[in-house]
């Protein structure tokens, strides 16, 4: 299927973008800037589209089949790119008649009175957006991960609505990503996702 990779350029995007080149699927990497075209282009051999998320982004979906959602603001902008941004691409999804919609957001998502304060308007962003994508007619999968490392992936992972606060690679959040695509089991899933001993793919069959 070809797949819009939204915030292909940050760290969990740009491993997405690997795996994704080097699969059966198509690969759109969604940029920000024209100054990143050339990157990416030369790094993973993909088509690149321009499209900010704090603008009309309908041109980016078109012809997609699939969109994983992996951009993000980094506190800049939560409530531009993280919430609106996201709704933005949601509803271009469901215009443009996109089947598939992949979220990464973030544990604690739905509880943010649980993390630091500092953290608060970004997981309620992120909640927003993940209410947006439940209410559509998308068939989506939100998956919500524990803190971000640079470690190398393990390929294990442990997921289910509910996990105890831990940590996972970068790297096993896009395998999980991916390999949700095509995971009909994820369809309408919403759950959190930490290291763990459980291969990716039999995860996602039981979550």
């Amino acid at each position: 299927m070809d797949v819009l990779i939204a915030g292909s350029h940050g760290g969990v995007g740009q491993h997405i973008t690997d795996l994704l080149a080097d699969s059966e699927h198509t690969a759109h990497a969604m940029v920000r800037t024209e100054s990143q075209v050339p990157e990416m282009e030369e790094n993973y051999g993909v088509d690149v589209i321009v499209a900010d998320l704090t603008e009309d982004v309908s041109h980016a979906v078109e012809g997609c089949d699939a969109v994983i959602f992996a951009a993000g603001s980094s506190g800049e902008d939560v409530k531009g790119v993280d919430r609106d941004g996201a709704v933005r691409l949601i509803d271009a999804a469901e215009e443009q008649g996109t089947d598939r919609f992949v979220m990464l957001s973030s544990i604690n998502a739905d509880r943010p009175e649980e993390s630091p304060e500092a953290l608060q308007p970004y997981l309620e962003a992120k909640l927003a957006a993940d209410e947006h994508l439940e209410g559509s007619e998308l068939a989506y999968t939100i998956v919500r991960p524990g803190e971000l490392t640079d470690e190398p992936a393990t390929g294990k992972v442990e997921a289910a609505r509910r996990v105890e606060r831990g940590k996972i690679t970068r790297a096993d959040v896009a395998r999980t990503l991916v390999a949700a695509l095509d995971v009909e089991n994820t369809h309408g899933k919403t759950f959190e996702l930490i290291e763990g001993d459980e291969p990716i793919e039999s995860a996602l069959e039981t979550v």
